[in-house]
C-alpha cells in the first residue's frame, strides 16, 4: 500500500493514550512508557507539528496510589481516585517534558466546556493560545466534579471533541491493541487487521468489540470517536502504543495501525458545520468597509465595523451579519453579548478594555468562526 500522505501532511495532532498503556495494566504509572511517549511527541513537534495530549490514567493511577485492588463503582470514590491520580499523572508528564525544556499545561474539560457555546469559545481560545506559545496541553476529563449523567464516558470521546474544538488534522488513539481487527483477536488469533477503511463504512460496527477492565473505552468507543472527529475533517488512526516509535512511524505516513479515513479538509468541514446551524439569535449591521473586508479578504469581524445590533444574543451564540441594506452576508459565533456589542460597536479593538473594563477577544467574530452565506 502507498504511504499515507494525508496523515503525513498533518500539522495539528491530538494524541490520546489509554489507561491500560500508562498504568502498566494496573500496577501503577509506567514511567518508562510515559518517557517513551513524551520522547516521540517531542520528535513530532520537531517535524513542525502542534501536539495536544489527551491522557487517560488518572483514575487508574489514583486507585493504585490509594492501595485499592479493584476499581470502585461509587461515583464519589471514582472522583476521589481521579483527584489523587490526576496530580500524579500530570507531574509525571511535566517531569518528562521538562527534560526537553518544553512547558506543559493541565486542562480539565467537562461536558459543558465543549457543548455550551460560550465555554466552547473559551476552551478553543485557550488551547489555541497554548499551542501558539509552544506549550503542550495535557487534557483529561474533569473526573473530580462531573457526575455520571454528563461525563463523556471515555477519553476517546473527549479526544474527538478536542479534535473538533481545535480543527485538528489528525487524531491518534493509542491503545494496547494493534488497531481495529475484522474479528476480536482474543477470540480468533488469526483475525485480520483493518489497515484502511472509510470511517462511515457500516461494516466497521460489527468489527468493534468492548473494552477491558481498566479503561472504559474499547473499539466501540474508538469507532464512535473517529466518526465524531470526522465531522470536523479530522483523520483518525488507531494503533498500539507498545510498538517502538509508533507515533513517529504514523506521522511519517507508514502503514501501521488502522486508518479510519474521512477525506475532508478540517477548515472546510468546520465551515460546513457553521453554515448548517440555523438557530440565529440576533444580528449585527455592518458598514460598507466591514462588508468589503469580510467578503473580499476573509478576515475577522471587528467591532469598529458594526453600526447596529439587533436581538439579545450572548457570547457564543450564532449571529447574522448584514450589510447596510439588510442583506445577510455572513454568520458566525460571536465573542461578545448583544449588550457588550452595543457598547463597543464602532470602536477599535484597542479601546474595548477601556469601554468594558475587560477584553475577551480582539475580534467580535473570529474568521475561523465565520462563514459567508
Amino acid at each position: 500500500m502507498t504511504e499515507r500522505t494525508e496523515i503525513a501532511a498533518s500539522r495539528r495532532w491530538v494524541v490520546k493514550v489509554g489507561s491500560a498503556l500508562l498504568t502498566n495494566d494496573g500496577r501503577g504509572l509506567d514511567e518508562s512508557m510515559i518517557s517513551t511517549l513524551v520522547e516521540q511527541l517531542v520528535q513530532l513537534r520537531g517535524r513542525g507539528c502542534e501536539v495536544v495530549l489527551v491522557s487517560s490514567g488518572a483514575v487508574a493511577a489514583g486507585i493504585v496510589r490509594l492501595g485499592w485492588t479493584v476499581r470502585p463503582h461509587l461515583i464519589h470514590e471514582l472522583q476521589a481516585a481521579a483527584a489523587v491520580g490526576q496530580s500524579v499523572l500530570v507531574q509525571s508528564y511535566e517531569t518528562a517534558f521538562k527534560r526537553y525544556d518544553i512547558a506543559t499545561a493541565q486542562v480539565l474539560l467537562g461536558h459543558d466546556d465543549v457543548t455550551a457555546r460560550d465555554r466552547y469559545l473559551n476552551a478553543r481560545g485557550t488551547l489555541n493560545t497554548l499551542l501558539q506559545l509552544g506549550v503542550v496541553p495535557i487534557i483529561n476529563e474533569n473526573d473530580t466534579v462531573v457526575t455520571e449523567e454528563i461525563r463523556f464516558g471515555d477519553n476517546d470521546t473527549l479526544a474527538a471533541l478536542v479534535a473538533n474544538l481545535i480543527d485538528a488534522d489528525a487524531l491518534l488513539l493509542l491503545t494496547d491493541q494493534q488497531g481495529l481487527y475484522q474479528e476480536d483477536p482474543r477470540q480468533n488469533p488469526a483475525a485480520e487487521l483493518v489497515s484502511l477503511c472509510d470511517v462511515n463504512d457500516p461494516r466497521l460496527d460489527a468489527m468493534a468489540g468492548e473494552g477491558g477492565i481498566l479503561g472504559r473505552g474499547g473499539m466501540v468507543t474508538k469507532l464512535r470517536a473517529a466518526r465524531l472527529a470526522a465531522r470536523s475533517g479530522t483523520e483518525t488512526v488507531i494503533a498500539s502504543g507498545r510498538v517502538d516509535n509508533i507515533v513517529v512511524s504514523i506521522a511519517a505516513g507508514e502503514n501501521v495501525g488502522t486508518w479510519l479515513r474521512t477525506g475532508k479538509q478540517p477548515q472546510n468541514a468546520r465551515k460546513q458545520w457553521l453554515a448548517s446551524m440555523v438557530q440565529i439569535q440576533g444580528s449585527v449591521e455592518l458598514d460598507s468597509g466591514a462588508v468589503r473586508v469580510l467578503c473580499d479578504s476573509g478576515r475577522s469581524l471587528l467591532a469598529v465595523g458594526v453600526r447596529g445590533v439587533h436581538g439579545n444574543f450572548t457570547r457564543g451564540d450564532m449571529v447574522s451579519c448584514r450589510d447596510p441594506n439588510g442583506r445577510e452576508i455572513a454568520r458566525g459565533l460571536v465573542n461578545y453579548s448583544a449588550e457588550e456589542t452595543r457598547r463597543i460597536m464602532g470602536s477599535p479593538s484597542r479601546e474595548i478594555e477601556v469601554i468594558l473594563g475587560y477584553q475577551v477577544d480582539e475580534e467580535l467574530i473570529h474568521r475561523d468562526n465565520l462563514v459567508l452565506v
